[in-house]
């Protein structure tokens, strides 16, 4: 008998597991120390542990906290819907400039480019309609030798009297137009279809990805990257940039290191690939799929896990641009239907004779500066690879979370634990919770039990109804599980943990929500393991970061 997906599940365990890290207590030495003694041996570096200790106490006491950025950590999060509400609001981090363009890119391949403010302002506000502005302006007024304001809008005349100064005339017509404003603001549909430029980070092939969000990320101390070929980036010092050598913060790139840009190459000769030797490739690479695909296996490309028959092996580096590797096991991967089919017909144009195809390329860094203080914003992309063209550099998003718009949300939902303290007793700003009674918890079970069976039954009647997925999930409670994968380093994440955890000895009391608190206390857990020094003396300097 086969188990009814449809049914709502329940659970009280939130998730949060490291998936990447490169990340140790050597990093944060490594780069105090490179700019005393100049770059040291990894060796050098462990061969006084008590010296190391005290140099990163140092750090966290006086606040440098510079050293403790030059490493990363990806976790994957499993969570209610309302824990990364939480935590989106304290993101702290991977940040660009308002002035930053992005690339954008149609279905057609084409590109426009869009400042990074003006998507913001698109996506939560709205856009402005092409209505002709209201006409009039400054005039001499002869009789009175005064300057008469005046402004003509929706066949009304606005008369706004007479100034002694033109320059008082003008403010007067400014003022009335900015109070009148005539352009209507009204929120398009469309500007949430906008795509960017991304990049297979294994192949180096330009491709689209859907944006998921675009956000405020606060004022924030911005670096200005110059290349040689005259591109330039103005980021936090936070922000990823991919080199050769892979991903590496804006902070830590010096001029004359490289960085990887929007360009374009002639296309390889391999790519002309006869129809029979292609045929061979395929039967050879059939033969290998139940070798290499195990019966439940995550799909490479969008991180799903599949059943072997779902899944078909792929390419990594695609056959026409590199030929050597058609018969090589180590460039297959598993691949769902749907990941293998988007990527396949990217890979068409490969097969043209002629022409160029678009990837990245390296450039040369010729200038980092320090760039003042403003506001600044960030994009979250759909994977695989969420990176994206900002300034025609190729950067990374830092938050990701699962898509309602392109797959049926799977009923799972949480219920609190029977330890969860359910009554809040005192008055806002000085309260706390306490253990509710078996009956509460009862009523809290047997509620959102039947609320959530009651929403998800609806979700799957307006699918079966030809419902889009974006406007059927509109009914789902925020209680629904969701995953997402967030990349921070050190610094960014003991802000978080300053926040969202609740320390008796903090030097900065925090009462978090119980549900964030949880992955909070899951990361915190694992970054200790990784960064034991470093998380002694965050412990010991009262939990605030550098």
């Amino acid at each position: 008998m086969s188990e009814d997906t449809t049914a709502p599940r329940f659970r009280s365990d939130i998730t949060a597991d490291l998936v990447r890290a490169a990340a140790a207590d050597s990093d944060v030495i490594w780069a105090a120390r490179v700019s005393t003694a100049g770059e040291q041996s990894l060796e050098a570096l462990q061969q006084d542990p008590d010296k190391s200790a005290g140099l990163i106490n140092f750090l966290m006491r006086d606040r440098h906290g510079t050293p403790f950025e030059h490493n990363s950590m990806t976790f994957f999060i499993s969570a209610p819907i309302f824990v990364f509400r939480e935590f989106h609001r304290h993101r702290s981090g991977w940040c660009l400039a308002g002035d930053t363009e992005i690339t954008l890119q149609g279905k057609d391949g084409s590109l426009r480019r869009r400042t990074i403010a003006d998507l913001y302002q698109q996506w939560h506000v709205g856009v402005e309609d092409r209505i002709e502005a209201g006409k009039g302006g400054v005039t001499w007024h002869k009789k009175s030798e005064k300057w008469r304001a005046q402004v003509k809008q929706k066949g009304e005349t606005h008369h706004l009297g007479l100034h002694g100064t033109r320059e008082a005339a003008e403010a007067a017509v400014a003022e009335f137009r900015a109070l009148n404003p005539s352009k209507r603001t009204r929120k398009l549909e469309s500007v949430r279809r906008n795509h960017v430029r991304c990049f297979d980070e294994r192949t180096l092939l330009a491709g689209r990805a859907r944006i998921v969000d675009v956000m405020e990320s606060g004022v924030k101390q911005l670096l200005r990257l110059t290349t040689a070929s005259g591109k330039q980036l103005r980021c936090s010092k936070d922000h990823a940039i991919l080199t050769p050598d892979g991903w590496r913060k804006a902070g830590e790139l010096a001029v004359g290191d490289s960085v990887m840009t929007g360009g374009t190459a002639a296309r390889p000769s391999e790519a002309l690939v006869p129809p029979s030797l292609r045929r061979g490739i395929g039967v050879w690479t059939s033969m290998q799929r139940n070798r290499l695909i195990d019966e439940q296996d995550v799909c490479y490309l969008c991180s799903r896990v599949f059943p072997r028959e779902a899944l078909e092996l792929d390419h990594v580096v695609p056959v026409a641009l590199d030929l050597g590797k058609a018969l090589d096991e180590k460039n297959l991967a598993p691949a769902c239907g749907d990941c293998h089919a988007a990527k396949s017909a990217g890979e068409q144009a490969l097969a043209r004779r002629g022409g160029k195809v678009a990837l990245a390329e390296a450039d040369l860094v010729t200038g980092i500066v320090e760039d003042g203080e403003e506001m600044t914003y960030d994009l979250a992309v759909e994977g695989p690879w969420h990176n994206f063209l900002a300034g025609g550099i190729v950067v990374h998003n830092s938050y990701n979370e699962e898509s309602g718009r392109y797959r049926e949300l799977q009923p799972v939902f949480y219920l609190p634990a029977e330890d969860r303290k359910l009554v809040q007793q005192g008055r806002p700003g000085r309260y706390e919770f306490v253990d509710g009674s078996p009956e509460q918890h009862r009523t809290v079970g047997a509620a959102m039990e039947s609320a959530y069976t009651e929403a998800y039954e609806r979700y799957q009647e307006m699918l079966a109804a030809g419902v889009a997925r974006e406007v059927a999930r509109a009914v789902l409670p925020v209680g629904l599980f969701s995953s997402m994968y967030a990349t921070c380093n050190a610094r960014s994440l003991m802000h978080f943990l300053s926040l969202r955890t609740k320390r008796e000895y903090a030097a900065v009391p925090s009462f978090p929500q119980r549900e964030i608190e949880m992955v909070a206390e899951r990361m915190e857990e694992q970054w200790a393991e990784l960064m034991p020094l470093t998380h002694a003396a965050f412990e010991k300097h009262g939990r605030v970061a550098p």
